[in-house]
């Protein structure tokens, strides 16, 4: 893995979107410097006007590289592979790859933003919702996200070890980070077998593995 000078991480180790980049940075074998913005603390870090000059929305992550800023996962994932192209993110025939961003899409389109921190601190702050009512909030948003994503994978030719054949791809980057959410959120997965398959061989990679929230220095 070569370390790249110029490429700046902003993140926060149980953000799903920085997981997703994390993944990323690693499948590509690229190092870089990692700023740790913390979602909770002093108010919400990524609420300062220091980080807002970097990420108007006040969102993680951002990947800072040769003086631009980036925000939004999807769209670092995307520079990533138009930047640095080996190993590739996306498949190498057009079906394939709008198969992958489909995919990858009922994730990170769908699931996650209904079920990230800004939605889940409303429901408590301005409609009351307590956290046994805001865990059914999570675990409904996934689970029609996954019904829908074990049928696509389970029913397709295409699906291989992972969710578009044999190597991972920017499916598999967005569904391994889902996969960790719904287990925090306590989702019985018993009724995604071809998801649990493909995170479990996700899982055995140093690329996945490496990026997972709990190993992260700022864990905790």
């Amino acid at each position: 893995m070569s370390f790249d000078p110029e490429i700046v991480l902003y993140t926060y180790f149980r953000s799903s979107a920085a997981y997703r980049v994390r993944i990323a940075l690693n499948l590509k074998g690229i190092k870089s410097e990692s700023i740790y913005v913390h979602l909770l603390k002093d108010g919400g870090q990524q609420h300062s006007e220091d980080y807002l000059k970097h990420n108007p929305q006040g969102l993680v992550p951002t990947l800072r590289h040769n003086e631009y800023d980036i925000g939004q996962s999807l769209a670092i994932l995307e520079y990533l592979e138009e930047v640095f192209p080996e190993p590739s993110l996306l498949p190498g025939d057009v079906y394939g790859r709008a198969r992958a961003r489909q995919l990858a899409y009922v994730v990170a389109c769908d699931i996650h933003p209904l079920n990230n921190l800004r939605m889940l601190q409303r429901l408590r702050d301005e409609y009351g919702l307590d956290e046994a009512a805001r865990q059914d909030w999570q675990q409904h948003w996934i689970k029609l996200g996954f019904i829908a994503l074990e049928r696509m994978l389970a029913g397709s030719k295409h699906t291989g070890k992972f969710c578009h054949g044999d190597t991972p791809t920017i499916a598999d980057i967005c569904l391994i980070p889902q996969m960790f959410n719904a287990r925090r959120v306590e989702l019985d997965l018993t009724p995604y077998p071809t998801l649990r398959r493909i995170d479990e061989t996700a899982n055995t990679l140093p690329a996945f593995a490496d990026a997972a929230p709990m190993v992260q220095p700022d864990a905790g």
